[in-house]
């Protein structure tokens, strides 16, 4: 004799899908006394870089060999980042990984970056897909500072451009994930391209900086600037991987 049981939905929970917007971090060594160390020179200075943000760890890149996966964790987690789960690598790193308590998630696929020609088609497609006629269009989300920053303090403009108008003191700093402009002398640090936007540019009325920046990669004071850009206004962009820095009005 069959018996069918009625089913009853919980009273307490539902379980449904869900997209969870994830940073991801590329491993390329199982060194993590280096990684440590470069992830102090690049974030130590910015505390408040990271948002709690849920992480996934691309392990694709990372070399046969064993991974201290609670090591990891206890190193990422200062920079207040959430690992959440793994992916690529090989079975013996997935295993560790979910023995650490993360999930493994070889299906997770990562945001290709743009190339120059897809972000100038971008308007275009903004403007096809503009709102209908007489609805205006959202503000600029440009952060502008327009008083003048001090030895030990930090301006983050998170997912979008920094715009300053007066001086950026050395010991300053200055992060944005677009674009900086300092409309007076840059004599602190400016990162642009925070979270790895290699479109990112610096400019700024004089150019004295302490360090510079875009998409991580970074220029010191210990190089001094050539005479011709020292003190004048510049630019600064990322091309093949290196820093070019070029008058404003050349």
């Amino acid at each position: 004799m069959t018996v069918a049981l009625a089913g009853r939905a919980p009273a307490t929970f539902e379980i449904k899908s869900a997209n969870l917007p994830l940073v991801a971090l590329l491993l390329k060594s199982n060194d993590l006394a280096r990684l440590g160390q470069e992830l102090r020179d690049r974030f130590g200075d910015i505390p408040d870089f990271f948002d709690n943000d849920p992480l996934v760890i691309d392990l694709a890149g990372v070399p046969e060999g064993a991974l201290d996966f609670p090591e990891l964790l206890a190193m990422l987690r200062p920079y207040k980042l959430v690992p959440v789960a793994v992916r690529g690598g090989s079975e013996a790193l997935a295993a560790a990984a979910v023995q650490a308590g993360l999930a493994a998630t070889p299906e997770a696929a990562l945001t290709p970056a743009l190339s120059q020609r897809e972000r100038e088609k971008q308007p275009k497609k903004a403007a096809e897909n503009a709102p209908a006629e007489g609805v205006p269009p959202p503000p600029a989300s440009a952060l502008v500072i327009d008083k003048p920053l001090r030895s030990g303090q930090q301006v983050y403009a998170r997912g979008r451009d920094l715009v300053v108008l007066s001086m950026v003191n050395p010991g300053a700093e200055v992060i944005a994930d677009g674009h900086i402009h300092v409309y007076a002398p840059l004599r602190g640090k400016a990162i642009a391209g925070a979270r790895g936007d290699a479109q990112a540019r610096i400019l700024t009325l004089c150019l004295e900086p302490e360090l510079v920046s875009i998409a991580g990669v970074y220029r010191t004071s210990e190089n001094p600037l050539p005479p011709q850009l020292l003190g004048k206004p510049a630019q600064i962009r990322l091309q093949d991987n290196k820093l070019v820095m070029a008058p404003l009005n050349p």
